[in-house]
């Protein structure tokens, strides 16, 4: 476990984002579709005991040019201070360039929300 994950964290909801941005992958990449949803298993390891999966943008692009609703919930439960944890294979999945992801980074930061990705914490 992370010493960056604290008590405060793991009473709140982690919250699993899986997306894939295309039709083809959907229907091709089952692996990565595996892959993604285990990771409610290490959240769990991480010590959360609630943990949400939001799959609702499977087969949506991050270009911008579609809704992608799942981001809307998770973006909803973490300024709700319901999000203790986002975890995701890569970071770049929730936001795919930087004009999107420097405003995640200081959300997550303001309502205290870690994220976990292969990277790290």
């Amino acid at each position: 476990m992370s010493e960056k994950i604290r008590p405060t964290h793991l009473h709140r909801t982690a919250y699993v984002y899986v997306r894939q941005s295309s039709h083809h992958q959907v229907r091709s990449h089952h692996e990565s579709q595996r892959r993604q949803y285990a990771l409610a298993d290490r959240a769990r390891a991480l010590g959360f005991g609630q943990v949400v999966i939001i799959d609702d943008d499977l087969g949506r692009s991050g270009t911008g040019l579609q809704e992608r609703p799942g981001l809307g919930q998770l973006l909803a439960a973490v300024c709700q201070g319901r999000g203790g944890g986002v975890v995701a294979v890569a970071a770049s999945g929730v936001a795919r360039h930087n004009r999107a992801w420097h405003p995640l980074r200081d959300l997550w930061a303001l309502t205290e929300t870690v994220l976990r990705d292969d990277a790290g914490v």
